[in-house]
């Protein structure tokens, strides 16, 4: 029976796709083998403007080349499977965390208890939103959900330029959600308190783990205030102060390989080691870079560098989370 109904179910995914504010990044894995192995990644960048990550407004604002640059992405993995995962930019989401004391039992009632309170504070109508939710960590007693809100609207901008390129994308998630899946897939953290910052070309967002599980989110676009070292110090200092931290385990820094990060300008003309020493000094512990290979084997003929990693990372990381699920 169970043979049966794994021969009828849809396949697991081999293809994962990023759209970011600057490229698209197209990643294609082996459909099966532990770790999983990563056959052919592509970059194929875009030009200013096309794609503006946004709330509450259009996202894909020149079509036509951010179809050619999936297209042409794809097309250069090789393979014909046209089914994929698609990672989008934090920017089009609301992410909210939601403590609950006591959780009801029916999940249609949970359902509706955390739409009731997304309501609250929702930047647009509730009936235009694509809402999803998971569970986060313990907190006092109580229980956190992690909720995420997007125009449905929004969403479908992505996934129809996708569309247009000859693939179809059944799940679509945030590139910073998958960032801490790479790393979980990596090895941890599995105990502890573990910071993580993904600073993408127009916005950081900074996560804080315990026991694996997500704790504290904070999002800054690139015309928010402070700089990256501040940001991350504040959050620091909020985790000590509210959510009784005694110490990161770990701390994580994902983007600094990228060439350009127009969200962090101060960092202009440092490599990724002056970054990395930038935020040691604010947090007093190391920091380590991203890197999932950990979790996943590389073809011999991928060279490996901090800008390659970083471009892996989120799209291995929802590729193998749906392969888990």
């Amino acid at each position: 029976m169970s043979r049966l109904a794994a021969l009828l179910g849809a396949p697991t995914p081999s293809l994962g796709i990023e759209i970011s504010a600057t490229r698209v990044a197209a990643v294609r894995v082996a459909p099966e083998g532990t770790p999983a192995l990563v056959r052919a990644i592509a970059v194929e960048g875009l030009p200013s403007g096309a794609v503006v990550p946004a709330l509450n407004a259009p996202n894909i604002i020149d079509r036509a080349a951010v179809t050619a640059a999936i297209r042409s992405a794809v097309q250069q993995l090789g393979g014909r499977a046209r089914r994929a995962v698609l990672v989008v930019p934090d920017t089009i989401a609301k992410v909210s965390l939601l403590r609950f004391d006591k959780v009801p039992a029916r999940a249609a009632d949970l359902a509706a208890l955390v739409s009731w309170q997304v309501r609250k504070s929702a930047p647009f109508p509730t009936d235009q939103a694509q809402l999803s939710y998971v569970p986060g960590a313990e907190v006092d007693g109580a229980r956190e959900f992690v909720v995420t809100m997007a125009r449905r609207d929004i969403v479908t901008e992505y996934e129809s330029v996708c569309q247009d390129a000859g693939v179809h994308t059944g799940v679509v998630d945030l590139a910073t959600f998958n960032l801490v899946n790479a790393v979980l897939a990596a090895g941890g953290p599995s105990a502890g308190d573990a910071l993580l910052v993904n600073l993408a070309p127009d916005y950081l967002t900074v996560v804080i783990l315990r026991d694996g599980q997500l704790m504290f989110y904070r999002h800054r676009g690139s015309d928010g205030d402070g700089g990256l070292a501040d940001i991350v110090h504040q959050s620091a200092m909020y985790y000590e102060d509210r959510l009784g931290g005694r110490g990161f385990t770990r701390a994580i820094l994902a983007g600094a390989g990228r060439a350009s990060v127009a969200s962090a300008p101060e960092l202009a003309g440092l490599d990724i080691d002056g970054v990395r020493r930038q935020l040691q000094t604010r947090l007093g512990t190391t920091v380590e870079t991203i890197d999932p290979r950990p979790a996943i084997a590389l073809a011999d003929r991928i060279a490996v560098s901090p800008a390659l990693l970083d471009t892996l990372a989120p799209v291995v990381g929802l590729l193998l989370r749906e392969r888990t699920a």
